[in-house]
């Protein structure tokens, strides 16, 4: 077990709270993609097809099960310096494979619809497996963001289940949203949906790799474990609703060291720049129904 993880344990609603968001932002995302998929079946009349779509998407859902619990219990059953340099390998693993799909998503969530629509139009043409195939991809790309974005996220609830269980109900919200707009009972505005919570998503990111960066000094693989850039712990309680929240969510600690303070403020910089930056052509807007042909414009 982690030596950061069981210094602290967040609150079981922080966790709730933490992972419920990322599972309902990423379920959504997700859910957008099967609604293209689905809808543009049921327009060619080709709903015989929908099965190979849902085997594809739950395949998917599978393979993102397994890498979270093979990842995140599997670092939980190690104990000592090499749980801290798994953790730590783990989360800036994660960090930059999160950012750099925030930040493709970005653009790629223009042209999403066409790109799905005329994959499929050739994957009908070829045959069952195309459309499994592109399901699975379509799908699994949003889950292992997803999957790796929880282990960073969870490493510092000591092995608890209740990140898992957060996930899961933010999916279930989100496919149930999905179903509603599906069938014109909901409306969102999805671009400012996605976009604030993916400058939440950057937000975490930034503390899972701040944490990742303590846990490979603690491990001895990076320097500067005792040099302390500020200490709060004399005036910070952590079990308050505030301290629960900004560990639980952020991986805030009171007594960051020089690299960990460093390394949150450079991410942050960069990435909300590159995120926020304009973008070179107006946005299309947005109407959540199966037949429009706009996406949400940033993720």
């Amino acid at each position: 077990m982690s030596v950061l993880a069981a210094s602290s344990s967040p609150s079981v609603a922080t966790q709730l709270f933490g992972s419920g968001l990322i599972g309902l932002r990423e379920g959504l995302e997700a859910g957008i993609v099967v609604m293209i998929l689905a809808a543009y079946l049921v327009k060619a009349q080709r709903r015989d097809a929908l099965k190979w779509v849902w085997l594809g998407v739950f395949a998917a859902v599978a393979m993102v099960a397994i890498i979270f619990l093979v990842i995140h219990y599997g670092t939980s059953t190690v104990d000592g310096l090499t749980a801290e340099v798994i953790a730590g390998i783990a989360s800036l693993i994660a960090v930059v494979i999160v950012t750099a799909m925030v930040l493709w998503m970005r653009t790629a969530a223009k042209t999403i619809s066409g790109d799905l629509k005329a994959g499929m139009e050739k994957a009908l043409v070829a045959g069952p497996i195309a459309i499994l195939t592109l399901a699975f991809f379509a799908v699994g790309r949003e889950g292992v963001e997803t999957a790796l974005l929880m282990v960073g996220y969870a490493e510092n609830t000591a092995g608890s289940s209740w990140p898992l269980i957060g996930l899961l109900l933010g999916i279930l919200l989100a496919a149930i949203l999905t179903v509603a707009m599906y069938f014109g009972a909901l409306r969102l505005n999805l671009t400012t949906f996605f976009r604030y919570t993916a400058i939440f998503l950057i937000v975490v990111a930034a503390g899972i790799l701040s944490y990742g960066i303590r846990a490979l000094q603690i491990g001895n693989v990076l320097p500067g474990a005792e040099n302390t850039a500020f200490n709060l712990t004399p005036g910070y309680d952590p079990s308050t609703w505030y301290g629960t929240v900004l560990a639980g969510i952020f991986n805030f600690r009171p007594d960051p060291t020089v690299l960990q303070a460093t390394a949150w403020v450079v991410y942050l910089v960069v990435v909300l720049a590159l995120f926020l930056r304009p973008q070179s052509s107006p946005a299309p807007a947005i109407a959540a129904s199966p037949t429009t042909s706009s996406e949400p414009t940033e993720s």
